[in-house]
């Protein structure tokens, strides 16, 4: 497969998916996947397995967001079953934004469940299923050994390509990696991103640019698309294009 854009959307909120094919319709014709989030910043949402169901169902790729943070073994377990019957495969598992009441569930890993996904190939009650693929994500920084074994690595958002392409050097991760690439909406949204992603750069001119002109992020990430496919160190991009999707569909169709 050449370039991959995987495009993130927005989880409903609500037991109704209408928003979501909505993006996925107007994402389809630039997006060759699209990454489903589980309980987004910490606010509970549809299942991720069940959006990425919907995805397929509409003749798109889907890959499934799971976090540790809101589920035992045994839930993961579950989630596991789901996605076999749903002929859900493709996984990217983290640890989970802070939730906004409460705590962890339990202490179920990253690593946890990516060994537990492993183990289910071996599992006759998986027979005729999978294997799944399971993405890690990594920042900016070296990468364990075990992560360094998974199927899919997603780079955390970065508004440099210079810092992409020093990482992907060192890294040494052999399977596909797909770079961070987030539409900066407000500089608003650019104090949250660095307060969430302490080693971040944000560019202060694009910042800049943003508070004059909406359009400026979405401009800037378009274009970073392309310069990382034209770097030829990635394997894709993870796109999210927050509440911009429609304009980042229509610049990106235009220069893919």
């Amino acid at each position: 497969m050449g370039f991959e854009v995987v495009c993130e959307v927005e989880p409903p909120t609500r037991p109704d998916l209408q928003k979501v094919r909505h993006q996925i319709g107007v994402l389809s014709p630039v997006a060759d996947s699209f990454l489903i989030p589980d309980n987004h910043i910490g606010r509970a949402t549809v299942s991720s397995v069940a959006v990425a169901h919907e995805v397929q169902a509409m003749g798109a790729r889907g890959i499934a967001c799971l976090n540790s943070r809101d589920r035992n073994l045994l839930g993961f377990r579950r989630d596991l079953l789901t996605a076999a019957a749903y002929g859900v495969e493709r996984f990217l598992f983290v640890y989970g934004d802070k939730p906004r009441a409460g705590g962890r569930t339990s202490e179920l890993t990253v690593r946890a469940m990516m060994e537990e996904a492993r183990a289910a190939s071996e599992d006759e009650v998986f027979a005729g299923c999978g294997p799944f693929q399971v993405g890690v994500t990594s920042g900016l920084r070296s990468v364990p050994a075990w992560k360094q074994a998974a199927d899919l690595t997603f780079v955390q958002v970065s508004y440099s390509v210079e810092s992409l392409l020093r990482w992907r050097e060192s890294a040494g991760v052999d399977g596909p990696v797909y770079a961070g690439v987030m539409v900066l909406a407000s500089a608003g949204m650019a104090r949250n991103l660095a307060a969430a992603i302490p080693d971040i750069d944000i560019p202060a001119d694009l910042v800049e640019a943003v508070e004059r002109d909406r359009a400026a992020g979405v401009a800037a990430a378009c274009e970073q698309v392309l310069a990382i496919r034209d770097s030829g160190a990635f394997d894709g991009v993870h796109l999210v294009p927050v509440s911009r999707y429609r304009e980042v569909a229509a610049r990106l169709e235009r220069d893919l």
